[in-house]
């Protein structure tokens, strides 16, 4: 069994998709990036820096561009929707001690790569722990940015796997909590969702799909996938052993927090440790992979 957290792609692995753009998109990319610098918030305001750091991300204007189909006012609109919820929700602030207890039972994990350096969550809603309450929403934001962190350079998006094994009618998600947490995913981490891997879905649950697919984007329904062979789209050394691969990793909340936190350099109010304002400063050397055990 294994406790260290996989925080890199497998060696050798060639990040894909990778974007090349036109002049003429281009162009777009930077007047989209002039817009939102008259919507920055005045930098005595404290959240200033963490709104430009994110502005400032190399993949954050493309990806609200190719959101918009390269249509500018749209992505123009699209943009400031998202600078209003950043205000508001401030992603890059949630105290790590303000959703632990929302991880305790592992139903939210992130761990290994999948053959194109995209960073894994897995989901298992039977491991329900918690009530219903807005600081479920804040666990899987939280858990978002710390997606975006172990991203390896050139890698803007992420893949979700939600297991359904062991998942009842009382810990599965409402269609209201899963239409706020679509809402989120599809509105303000645009372009993030690389793929969406259902499994084990039993036959019980399946009006939960038809009672969230109004509020599914044809972009968001385009990426999912039901029961695949996961060995197509993983590495075996990176896939978690439950889902047949060699990843044999051994859930204990308090080790695997702490891994996470270090590695990304989470302080305790939520911002970054000195040197990691920017995320992690090298996802190889902190932990060892599955390769190096």
């Amino acid at each position: 069994m294994i406790n260290a957290v996989l925080t890199a792609p497998e060696p050798g692995t060639v990040v894909q998709p990778i974007y090349q753009y036109s002049d003429e998109q281009q162009a777009h990319i930077k007047a989209l990036r002039e817009y939102a610098d008259t919507l920055l918030l005045d930098p005595s305001d404290p959240y200033h820096k963490w709104e430009l750091r994110w502005l400032n991300k190399p993949d954050t204007m493309p990806r609200y561009m190719r959101a918009a189909k390269w249509k500018l006012p749209d992505a123009k609109r699209r943009i400031e929707g998202t600078i209003k919820w950043r205000r508001e929700f401030q992603p890059e602030l949630i105290r790590p001690d303000d959703v632990k207890i929302e991880a305790e039972t592992g139903k939210i994990l992130l761990n290994g790569f999948d053959k194109g350096g995209r960073p894994i969550i897995y989901m298992r809603p039977g491991r329900e722990n918690t009530e219903t309450s807005p600081r479920q929403l804040r666990h899987l934001v939280w858990w978002l940015e710390r997606a975006k962190d172990l991203m390896p350079p050139g890698q803007e998006s992420l893949v979700i796997i939600v297991d359904y094994k062991s998942t009842t009618l009382r810990t599965n998600p409402s269609i209201s909590v899963a239409s706020k947490v679509l809402t989120i995913l599809q509105q303000h981490y645009v372009e993030t969702l690389g793929r969406a891997i259902v499994t084990n879905l039993p036959m019980l649950l399946n009006f939960f799909y038809k009672g969230i697919s109004p509020f599914l984007d044809p972009v968001t329904r385009d990426k999912m996938r039901f029961n695949p062979d996961l060995l197509d789209l993983i590495p075996k050394s990176q896939l978690d052993s439950d889902f047949g691969g060699d990843f044999n990793f051994e859930f204990d909340h308090e080790t695997y927090w702490k891994q996470i936190v270090d590695f990304c350099g989470i302080a305790e109010d939520g911002t970054r440790l000195e040197g990691y304002f920017d995320g992690p400063k090298n996802v190889h050397a902190e932990f060892p992979s599955q390769q190096s055990q």
